[in-house]
């Protein structure tokens, strides 16, 4: 009987890394990842997840990584059980090992076929006709000098119209409509079946520090909503971004840039260039702190209301995890061709001084 357990273990074992070997060859071929996964197969599994799981009220997404938590944290219990009454002769070693590396296995190509092959494909850039280069200091310069213009105008704009912002419900819906509009200048975004939700743990990401996330086991977006209302609207066009496929946090960060600048909400508008002006002026910041100063005494009073606000809350959360867990997800960032791990989202920079640079709004050089 053990026999008979062990060897059809051995058996799966074997098709799992088979499968799994084949995935990571496939990976290695961007361009057909883009082709047969990212614009073929990945649309309709994740147009399915969303037709299946968006019209639940409740994050299915949520129940099940605590379903998760829990399972692990009986698991570990069980462990230290084991380890203080030293009952290790109960443990059958090999088998044990067999059963882990055959659920790693199964978690990498579920994963990868719901979602991660994204992370191989050719992207946005590829898409939008850009690509993401070096720049030069001077060009940094007048790119964040022209999103402080636009981030003030846009400030400007809401106060005018006293842009509402009402309900989680309203603001997804507006996340739609802004998708649709973008889709008409950039048919790649177009985007089918709302799976937007408030997150659970959104209290929890305040004090680990994200702001959203994106299941890939249930298609949601999960927007992490007690964070300051002027963040939501780019956070969730960020999210749906990685819906749509864009795994990578820069190219995220440019899709959820162009949805919303372009849907002419200027609540939308100002989240997103506000955001970017940040990355704009962080990277700047690195090589001249002068100017990224002047750049940020240059925003009007009002948009500086909202830097003291959005300052308080991040204080407010800030404690000795939160470090734990960005060192964590930089590095699971790493794993998946983003190098440059936490600071990858900042390179969203590149993609918009290349993209201005083609529609002729800053030089070349």
């Amino acid at each position: 009987m053990e026999n008979r357990k062990n060897r059809k273990q051995a058996i799966t074992l074997s098709i799992l890394l088979a499968a799994a070997g084949c995935i990571w060859v496939f990976s290695r071929q961007n361009n057909l990842v883009e082709q047969w996964y990212s614009q073929s197969l990945y649309p309709a599994i994740s147009n399915t997840l969303r037709a299946a799981f968006g019209w639940i009220p409740i994050s299915i997404g949520d129940l099940l990584y605590t379903v998760l938590i829990i399972y692990f944290a009986r698991q570990l219990i069980k462990l230290i059980t084991i380890i203080r009454k030293r009952t290790y002769g109960s443990l059958n070693i090999k088998s044990i090992l067999r059963r882990f590396i055959i659920r790693i296995l199964l978690l990498y190509i579920v994963f990868n076929i719901l979602w991660g092959l994204n992370y191989d494909r050719r992207g946005i850039a590829f898409q939008t006709g850009i690509s993401r280069e070096k720049y030069t200091k001077e060009q940094l310069l007048h790119i964040t000098g022209l999103l402080v213009k636009e981030v003030n105008a846009c400030k400007e704009g809401m106060v005018r119209q006293q842009t509402p912002y009402t309900t989680n419900q309203l603001l997804f819906k507006k996340a739609c409509d802004a998708y649709q509009s973008a889709s008409v200048y950039y048919p790649f975004l177009q985007y089918h079946h709302k799976s937007l939700k408030a997150s659970f743990f959104g209290l929890a990401g305040n004090y680990l520090g994200f702001s959203g996330y994106y299941n890939p086991f249930s298609g949601e977006a999960q927007v992490n909503t007690t964070i300051p209302v002027f963040l939501r609207p780019y956070v969730v066009c960020h999210e749906m971004a990685h819906q749509l496929g864009y795994a990578k946090e820069n190219e995220a960060n440019f899709a959820g840039f162009l949805v919303a600048t372009a849907s002419g909400d200027t609540a939308f508008m100002y989240s997103a260039y506000l955001d970017i002006f940040l990355y704009a002026n962080g990277n700047l910041r690195r090589t001249d702190s002068v100017a990224a100063r002047t750049m940020q005494q240059q925003l009007s009073p009002a948009v500086k209301e909202d830097m003291i606000i959005m300052k308080a809350f991040y204080k407010k959360y800030e404690n000795p995890v939160e470090p734990v867990i960005t060192w964590i997800y930089s590095r699971y960032l790493e794993s998946n061709r983003q190098p440059s791990g936490m600071r990858s989202y900042s390179e969203v920079v590149a993609y918009l001084i290349s993209y201005y640079k083609k529609y002729g709004k800053i030089s070349g050089k």
